[in-house]
């Protein structure tokens, strides 16, 4: 799998050798680099990333408050001078932390991390099922049997054709085991089977008798997932 990823680093030295270690992987992909965070949010609401190479002081919008405050459905490698955040950054779900100057082969190990995480996804679209924590049991979900999951205080609410599972999973942790071209995103409360769609219309999606909003944060991100540019 190729994997799509950008670096968001505001030191020159620490881009360039970033850069440097990604070409030496040819499964890695390098879409852009930016300087500062604000300038990588905008793209990545419009652009599918695999992978952010994210450094933690940025000035004005730190990566640590990028991913506080953003939706960020990527995996991320945090790269810092500073060990006093990683411990946050592993409390934020972060895929591994590199603390500069990183060698080639610790980033090599980090990255294949994320190798790990994508071949568990595709396995998991091979089988077509996940399991999924509900109460102190593990639930075997059938994806293709999804019509929606819905965000509940707490709690995200699986709905499928055939009953209704409570379960304190993250959307990010239940991203990270389905494709999004399968069950995507659309709001802040609301992920949809993309195949159990009967109709869009204006910001609002139907599936049975249900009627789920868009919002505008993933609006863009969907209309080009149903309705692919030319």
């Amino acid at each position: 799998m190729l994997i799509k990823c950008i670096i968001v680093e505001d030191e020159p030295l620490a881009q360039e050798r970033a850069k440097e270690y990604i070409l030496k992987l040819p499964f890695l992909q390098l879409l852009a680099t930016f300087h500062n965070a604000a300038d990588a949010l905008v793209f990545l609401k419009t652009n599918k990333v695999d992978l952010l190479f994210l450094d933690i002081h940025l000035g004005a919008l730190s990566g640590i408050q990028l991913l506080e405050n953003a939706t960020i459905t990527s995996q991320v490698i945090l790269t810092t001078a500073y060990h006093e955040y990683a411990l946050k950054g592993f409390d934020l779900k972060v895929t591994d932390y590199l603390l500069k100057p990183y060698t080639f082969e610790r980033f090599v190990q980090a990255v294949e991390r994320v190798q790990a995480h994508f071949s568990k996804i595709e396995q998991s679209v091979e089988r077509h099922f996940l399991f999924v924590k509900v109460e102190y049991r593990l639930e075997k979900i059938f994806i293709d049997d999804i019509l929606y999951i819905e965000g509940m205080g707490d709690y995200r609410r699986i709905h499928t054709k055939d009953k209704r599972l409570m379960t304190l999973q993250t959307f990010n942790e239940i991203e990270q085991d389905i494709p999004d071209q399968m069950v995507c995103r659309v709001h802040k409360s609301f992920m949809v089977a993309v195949d159990k769609i009967d109709s869009v219309e204006k910001d609002r999606i139907k599936i049975g008798a249900v009627y789920i909003p868009i919002s505008e944060t993933y609006k863009t991100t969907f209309f080009e997932l149903i309705q692919p540019r030319k």
